[in-house]
């Protein structure tokens, strides 16, 4: 059945080790759009952190972002939106207290105030490069807890992959009685990890299965392209699921498609072997 739509995580996929765009992964992408075929990215970014990424691409794309709790189509229609309830989110930061240096609360806004954290954690390097760039949607609440004035998108931590290894293990452990979910992000070799937790029906997987379906479209027709913990479900609803050569080992256990490393255009080769290459006619 011919792929009609690809679903593609950004980092650590489509972006390689220095989170710059390949051009074959542009042009690919490019061509599958011409040939009629819807490309999602679906990814863990806030919309305003992904878009971008979507311009540098430079081809119509629908956005699933924040985990799935968004759904945004090319011309910025809102038209999926889980947001976690304050009072879960408030759960969530007490559970998390000990965290408080690493946590950031996420809302839907406009532009200010969309990430907004107690203190700015100038003693990781990765997440100050995180809120240089990002210093315009960045605000300050102190207690964080005071910045609840209405439901946001999620509660996030990020810092060292040992430190948030205990804090997702807490969370986990409250997330059925509390009600809300924990998505993981982590990567190994540079020491850090994200931690997003947000409302309970959200995934990357559940959020492609519903614009699948309200495209019309069984899963099937779905080619998904991942590399880390919070792509499995995405992965696992896709019809064509492709880890990439750079993944966390947990998702070869499942004996997906493998391609090629973001390192060496793998999104670029598995769009070309199973969206676009030509099936030979029979007889």
């Amino acid at each position: 059945m011919a792929v009609k739509l690809i679903a593609l995580d950004i980092d650590g996929t489509l972006l390689d080790s220095r989170w710059t765009l390949p051009e074959a992964n542009r042009a690919a992408i490019a061509e599958a759009t011409r040939r009629g075929i819807e490309v999602a990215l679906v990814t863990g970014r806030r919309y305003d952190f992904a878009m971008p990424i979507a311009t540098q691409i430079g081809s119509p794309l629908t956005m699933i972002v924040s985990n799935g709790a968004v759904i945004r189509t090319n011309d910025g229609e809102t038209k999926l939106r889980h947001l976690l309830p304050r009072k879960t989110a408030g759960r969530v930061m007490e559970i998390t207290r000990p965290w408080r240096d690493s946590a950031a609360v996420i809302f839907d806004r406009p532009r200010e105030n969309q990430v907004m954290l107690e203190t700015l954690g100038e003693g990781d390097a990765i997440r100050a490069a995180y809120y240089a760039r990002n210093k315009e949607f960045i605000g300050q609440a102190i207690p964080l807890e005071s910045c609840l004035t209405e439901d946001p998108l999620q509660v996030m931590l990020s810092g060292k992959v040992e430190i948030m290894r205990d804090a997702e293990a807490v969370l986990r452990a409250a997330q059925a009685r509390e009600n809300f979910k924990v998505t993981a992000t982590i990567y190994e070799s540079r020491d850090f990890s994200m931690i997003d937790v947000i409302h309970p029906a959200c995934s990357k997987g559940a959020a492609l299965s519903e614009w699948a379906a309200a495209r019309g479209l069984t899963r099937e027709e779905v080619m998904a392209i991942g590399d880390n913990h919070n792509d499995l479900e995405m992965l696992s609803f896709a019809g064509i699921p492709v880890v990439m050569g750079n993944c966390v080992p947990e998702l070869r256990n499942f004996g997906w498609h493998e391609t090629a490393s973001n390192d060496h255009n793998g999104v670029a080769a598995a769009i070309e072997l199973f969206a676009l290459r030509e099936v030979a006619p029979c007889g």
